[in-house]
């Protein structure tokens, strides 16, 4: 069932059945059909119903957070901040979708050619729960304006987010057949990826999803893009202002209740500082002990995203405690209704230890001592993952050559990641294929035609 479960309180809002496959199988067939008249539209048609989109997003933006908080337990104020990139994601692709699909001439030996830039089908979207907005937006705005169409899958605990969504899709002008939401279950997904009307699929997810769905889109000879799990380290080689870095590593790992993939989860600070940069973290984290309703401006720690979320994640506290990591601040679930966990900070993780290598989704601090520059490289490049990663340094051009030995697929160099319609975004490793926003973006599900002149 797809559900509304408030994470704050426990309390069961609303239940909806879950699509039939003849509901599924309707659903594609309508955006195969679509995808004929759609693909025909001109690009400045398409890119205006985008441009069209992106000013409703922005005229429901408290309606679209209010119905994420109750959800997932945004904070409200984060939920209004995660409009904001959508908005900006819808129009990056408006504004830009002529010259991003424009023709490229090409010279080539003994004659000219060119090579034209064309939608391919219809595609499935696969989304996660943690940004219900800004990972539909990622993939939906640059492969409307490109001319596919697509039918898509939310996370089952988002079904008011899935509705709202194609609500302005629709206001928007985009037809019935170009964008169609449905209530599939995770067993549909396979043969939903075999229907041959199927072109495309893209997931964002944990890890084990994007595997499951790789091995079917690959299996059925399907182009799948995956974003998927991250445990981004982050490097303080040294700073001018230990605080203010202490505090935009808080801020950082702390935004969404620490349930972001691309958030910094593994500290990694020279030994100079460490001792110092732990203290202060340790201090600044205390703020994170009170648990308040998301819904409030004011608070500071908000639930995660379910029971379920939260009882998982101290499990993995208590496992890194039981192998042996020091606990220097926090550490508990929170008594009472609602999926509430303290803001943790673990040290002394070695690679005996699960916590090491696993993903923590949640707010938790893993902080690493290291001896050189060199050997903080080796800690951040020790993962599976290969999402994003920071470096904090004085000397530009030193941080610099410290990010082009990271093994990621997205470094930022003193601030904390995140995200904007215009920069690429994506892994390597076991963090995801492909990538999504920017020029890269639109590029993904395309045709990239070559004509011989």
């Amino acid at each position: 069932m797809y559900a509304v479960t408030n994470p704050a309180t426990g309390e069961l809002v609303e239940e909806i059945r879950n699509a039939t496959d003849e509901e599924v199988r309707a659903a594609i067939a309508r955006v195969h059909q679509g995808y004929s008249s759609w693909r025909r539209r001109p690009v400045t048609e398409r890119a205006k119903i985008v441009l069209r989109a992106a000013e409703l997003f922005a005229e429901r933006a408290d309606e679209l957070a209010a119905i994420m908080t109750l959800e997932m337990g945004k904070r409200i104020n984060e939920g209004r901040g995660e409009i904001g990139i959508v908005v900006d994601i819808f129009r990056y692709y408006a504004d830009n979708a002529t010259a991003l699909l424009a023709d490229e001439p090409m010279a080539i030996r003994g004659g000219e050619a060119v090579i034209t830039k064309e939608p391919i089908g219809a595609l499935l979207g696969v989304m996660p729960w943690n940004f219900p907005c800004y990972q539909v937006a990622r993939f939906v705005a640059p492969n409307l304006v490109l001319g596919n169409t697509i039918v898509l899958k939310h996370a089952s605990i988002c079904p008011r987010s899935a509705v709202a969504i194609e609500h302005i899709l629709r206001d928007a002008g985009v037809p019935d057949d170009a964008y169609v939401n449905v209530f599939a279950s995770s067993s549909q997904v396979p043969w939903m990826l075999a229907d041959p009307r199927i072109q495309g699929v893209s997931l964002t997810g944990s890890e084990q999803a994007g595997i499951s769905v790789a091995a079917e889109a690959g299996k059925n000879l399907k182009k799948s893009v995956l974003e998927l799990g991250g445990s981004d380290p982050l490097i303080v080689l040294d700073t001018d202002d230990l605080d203010e870095t202490v505090k935009v590593t808080a801020t950082a790992r702390m935004r969404n209740c620490g349930q972001s993939c691309n958030a910094p989860k593994r500290m990694i600070v020279l030994a100079d500082l460490y001792d110092d940069f732990v203290d202060r973290l340790t201090k600044r984290v205390a703020e994170y002990y009170l648990p308040g309703d998301p819904a409030d401006p004011d608070t500071k720690l908000p639930p995660l995203a379910s029971i379920a979320a939260a009882d998982e994640v101290a499990a993995q506290v208590e496992t890194a405690l039981r192998q042996g990591a020091t606990l220097r601040a926090g550490g508990h679930r929170i008594d009472g209704p609602g999926a509430y966990l303290e803001a943790t900070v673990l040290t002394d993780v070695t690679p005996e230890m699960d916590a090491y290598y696993d993903e923590i989704f949640g707010p938790v601090f893993l902080v690493f001592r290291a001896e050189t520059e060199d050997e903080a490289i080796a800690i951040a490049n020790d993962s599976p993952f290969g999402l994003g990663a920071s470096v904090f340094g004085t000397d530009r051009d030193r941080a610099r050559r410290v990010a082009e030995r990271i093994e990621a697929g997205m470094v930022y160099l003193n601030s904390s990641g995140g995200s904007q319609a215009d920069l690429p975004f994506g892994g390597i490793k076991r963090s995801g294929i492909g990538r999504e926003l920017g020029p890269a973006g639109i590029e993904e599900f395309m045709n990239k035609k070559a004509i011989r002149l």
